[in-house]
């Protein structure tokens, strides 16, 4: 339980930090970079599954929410 509470916060903060990085924003902490890559993770899961595509294992859950955090930095970008 706690290796996947572990395992999750991890994701999240790297899969924030490469699309910020990506999308030229890379200004900001753990915490900034870890709600975007949590709210990523639930936008890359839910585009994923429209597309019909599914991500395996560690790479593929963080280049999910990679995705999706870039849409989510683009979206906000927008507004």
């Amino acid at each position: 339980m706690l290796i996947s509470l572990v395992y999750f916060v991890v994701i999240g903060i790297l899969a924030g930090w490469l699309a910020s990085a990506i999308m030229g924003s890379a200004k900001g902490g753990l915490v900034r970079y870890f709600i975007i890559g949590i709210i990523g993770a639930l936008i890359g899961g839910f585009v994923f599954r429209l597309l019909g595509l599914a991500a395996y294992g560690l790479i593929g859950e963080l280049v999910t929410a990679t995705v999706g955090a870039i849409l989510l930095i683009l979206l906000l970008r927008k507004l």
